[in-house]
């Protein structure tokens, strides 16, 4: 559909417009709920996993930050 045609009709344009904050509202309601945490430790530990779900320990963690160059 042409924009020219579109804005020519205050209805057209009322529905297209309504269509994109709809799809707005839509795309924007789909974020994900936080985690639940134990707000109560203050210390809360999700696991020695990274982003890509390998493991990690301190040696490694040691090693990241020695390795300034």
């Amino acid at each position: 559909m042409g924009f020219s045609r579109l804005f020519r009709s205050r209805w057209a344009a009322l529905f297209w417009s309504a269509g994109i904050l709809w799809t707005a509202y839509d795309v924007a309601s789909d974020a994900p709920e936080p985690a639940a945490t134990n707000a109560a430790s203050g210390n809360v530990v999700e696991g020695n996993t990274d982003a890509t779900g390998a493991t990690y320990n301190a040696g490694d963690l040691a090693a990241l930050a020695n390795a300034t160059g």
